[in-house]
């Protein structure tokens, strides 16, 4: 695996056909080649003094030295983690005391998140260039984890923060089957997701392991009206439904000159892609997750461009099928748990190892159903279904109802407790300008949703609490509602 990756590294950034059309749009890939054997070179004489592989924590905010670190870590055959360099004190205390590292590679300004923590996790924080100067210290893992595995954070926005275990062979297996699916033997992708993201270090490794481009673009960047040097419709763009709004808003007719436009990361509305069908956008929906590489199943353009708004077909790496409560499987139509097998699946959360090889199959806290045509169709989260008189109601189709009315920028729907009821449909709104009442909202939904799905409660607010893929964090949500309840109702 080493010197394969080693070889395709070298490859890419010596041999002068390649150089003289740099893979690495924005950046240098010769730099990157550079960064990685130097990484490489310390890694090993360290190794080999300590008679032992590290334990690496990356958290680097700049692109370059990030790909470089992971790539180091990977050829090393170490077990890497890989870390969000935004995470707060409180957030990197928990890694530190799950992952204890030996060494953390990032930017200074990580230190003062971590100052005073404890002296063990103090002495593993370096920058990545001083690694030769540094001193491992003698950690030891709750279980005895094999190496190398590469540590992927999901989570946290619920305040836990997981890593979950993949290999080179899970990361490989997800790029194969997105090639096969969509028929390409080579990527190009655009990136504007965080590359500690499984959203974004598969559009890396997509590219990297098919000789395709990579643009890394800032999407702050693409804010601010910028655009990266590229000619779209030979690239794949990856984003989550807050950036794609903003995007179909901005400049539809940049975005509708991609090949294909991939939107994951959290549910989408029918309102979106209303609009995104309106401008001829590519779209491409995915269902997938940390723990299967990125997506399982994808709606292919064509099909979403002729009105489908299904999740799309499973991807050849993988097979889904659909359980009730028992594990029985259940037929087409019939809604239930999703669960997953795949070549891309990881090998549990660390450091719970499920296989030294992959796990026979994940079970998600998502509900769904496989239509005749294969097509995949999520509900909701069985989790965050809401139980109100006995009925059950998914936010996803109250919150479309409420996004369809074109009143709210930003809505979410939740459950809170309730004496008469059980629990009772709350909304968490964002209205489009200071002229829309909940009045409106409701008139708008009335003959939309049953009466029993229909918001009981209705909580205005600035904006709702979103990581930067677009996530909810309901943890801060229901705080927010319980303690809006408390004040406004007897």
């Amino acid at each position: 695996m080493k010197n394969e990756i080693l070889n395709c590294l070298s490859q890419r950034s010596e041999t002068p056909a390649l150089r003289d059309r740099d893979w690495l749009i924005g950046y240098d890939s010769q730099q990157l080649h550079h960064f990685t054997k130097e990484l490489l070179i310390n890694l090993n004489q360290l190794t080999l003094s300590e008679k032992r592989s590290p334990r690496i924590l990356i958290a680097e905010t700049n692109p370059l030295q990030f790909l470089a670190s992971f790539l180091a870590a990977v050829i090393a055959e170490t077990n890497v983690f890989l870390g969000n360099p935004h995470w707060g004190r409180q957030e990197w205390k928990q890694v530190f005391e799950l992952v204890q590292p030996d060494l953390v590679w990032g930017k200074e300004e990580i230190n003062s998140k971590v100052e005073g923590l404890s002296p063990e996790m103090n002495s593993g924080v370096y920058k990545s260039r001083k690694i030769q100067n540094s001193k491992l210290r003698v950690f030891h893992s709750p279980l005895p984890i094999p190496h190398p595995l590469i540590m992927i954070p999901t989570g946290g926005s619920s305040g836990k923060i997981r890593f979950a275990m993949h290999t080179w062979s899970t990361l490989s297996a997800s790029v194969a089957g997105f090639c096969n699916y969509f028929n390409c033997k080579q990527i190009n992708s655009c990136c504007v997701l965080p590359l500690y993201h499984v959203s974004g270090l598969m559009q890396f490794l997509r590219s990297f392991l098919t000789e395709g481009k990579l643009a890394i673009f800032p999407y702050q960047a693409l804010k601010r009206g910028e655009k990266p040097e590229i000619e779209p419709q030979e690239f794949f763009l990856s984003l989550v439904p807050t950036q794609l709004q903003f995007l179909l808003q901005s400049d539809p007719n940049w975005l509708s000159r991609f090949h294909t436009v991939l939107l994951g990361g959290a549910p989408a509305w029918r309102s979106l892609f209303d609009t995104a069908r309106k401008h001829r956008i590519r779209l491409a929906p995915t269902y997938g997750m940390t723990e299967t590489a990125s997506q399982v199943a994808t709606l292919k353009p064509e099909d979403f461009l002729q009105g489908n708004d299904s999740s799309g077909q499973i991807l050849p790496h993988a097979k889904i099928s659909i359980q009730n409560e028992t594990g029985k499987l259940l037929d087409t139509q019939e809604t239930g748990k999703i669960t997953i097998e795949a070549d891309s699946l990881y090998l549990g959360y660390y450091p719970h190892l499920v296989s030294e090889k992959k796990s026979t199959s994940f079970t998600t806290d998502d509900l769904g159903f496989l239509d005749p045509q294969g097509y995949l169709h999520i509900v909701g989260r069985n989790s965050q279904k809401i139980i109100t008189g006995g009925e059950n109601v998914f936010p996803a189709e109250v919150e479309a109802a409420i996004f369809a009315t074109n009143l709210v920028a930003d809505v979410v729907a939740i459950a809170v407790p309730d004496f008469q009821w059980g629990q009772v449909v709350t909304a968490v709104y964002v209205p489009k300008n200071l002229e829309v009442s909940t009045n409106l909202i409701r008139e708008k939904i009335k003959h939309q949703l049953s009466k029993y799905k229909q918001p009981k409660h209705w909580i205005r607010v600035n904006n709702l609490p979103r990581n930067e893929r677009g996530k909810i964090n309901y943890q801060q949500i229901n705080e927010l509602a319980r303690n809006y309840l408390d004040k406004n109702i007897e």
